[in-house]
């Protein structure tokens, strides 16, 4: 169990020499799916090695982990995120296997170092049919993506830049997105917007951020309003256009975060409107 593969677990050099080494006829199947198994359990054991108590308490607060917040039920370790990407980069050529198991863990730190193996092993490959596996395997994974970093970290890396060439019908799942159940996908329906902007497109960022102004979610409230901000840096009238638009209905979080950039005395002016 995941629990219990914190105590116990090797690091994977040395002990794939010794399966290799001591391995008896006819069980290649066998070494081979215990030797993969192991690959996931050293990433455990090499995060729970780095763990903090103090941090991890910290993190539970600030992730917002008790009953009926938006992190309920989450558990962490206590590592940095610079320590979880000298972890992820260590094992990035983990197979989807290993990666699932570290995607089912209940342990967040695990799920991140996932999550940024996936986004170095799709940054790396320039093979069209292995990124588009990674892009299948992260969505259909989803469920482990369950809390804002996870989702800001990762998705425009890999569904945002996945899609950014892509013909408008094959984004249409961000519009489904948007208006899903789960506050996590309608995050991603943002998020994934992240690469377009920064690319000069900016259509399908304020088209997701209208379906997204009646959300009751405060982190959606600021996610919609980081990405019209990005938005306005690019084409401040396009973002000023917009926010006349839906001054009424906007959420006052996202009208704060889309004028952060302006100056004081028309951040005043938009707050009076």
């Amino acid at each position: 169990s995941l629990s219990s593969s914190g105590g116990a677990g090797f690091l994977i050099g040395g002990f794939a020499q010794k399966m290799f080494e001591l391995r008896p006829k006819n069980t290649a199947k066998y070494d081979y799916c215990t030797y993969r198994s192991m690959s996931a359990r050293a990433v455990q054991k090499e995060i729970r090695v780095l763990g903090s108590a103090e941090r991890a308490q910290n993190c539970a607060r600030f992730f917002k982990t008790g009953p009926g917040q938006y992190g309920e039920g989450d558990c962490f370790l206590g590592l940095s995120m610079p320590e979880l990407r000298k972890v992820a980069k260590k094992f990035q050529e983990l197979v989807f296997s290993d990666i699932e198991t570290l995607l089912e863990s209940r342990w967040h730190e695990e799920r991140m170092a996932g999550l940024l193996i996936l986004v170095l092993q799709y940054q790396k490959t320039n093979d069209v049919q292995r990124k588009q596996e990674i892009f299948d395997f992260y969505l259909n994974h989803r469920a482990a993506i369950n809390n804002w970093d996870l989702v800001d970290v990762t998705t425009p890396h890999i569904v945002g830049t996945h899609l950014l060439s892509r013909p408008k019908a094959e984004r249409a799942f961000l519009y489904d997105f948007a208006r899903s159940g789960n506050m996590w996908e309608r995050r991603i329906a943002i998020l994934a917007t992240f690469p377009f902007i920064r690319a000069g497109k900016h259509a399908d960022t304020l088209d997701i951020a209208e379906i997204l102004l009646d959300d009751t979610e405060d982190l959606i409230h600021k996610a919609i309003g980081w990405m019209l901000r990005e938005v306005g840096k690019q084409d401040e009238k396009k973002l000023k256009k917009f926010l006349e638009k839906h001054i009424r209905r906007m959420p006052r979080t996202t009208l704060r975060y889309a004028i952060e950039k302006f100056s004081e005395k028309e951040r005043k002016a938009w707050l009076k409107k």
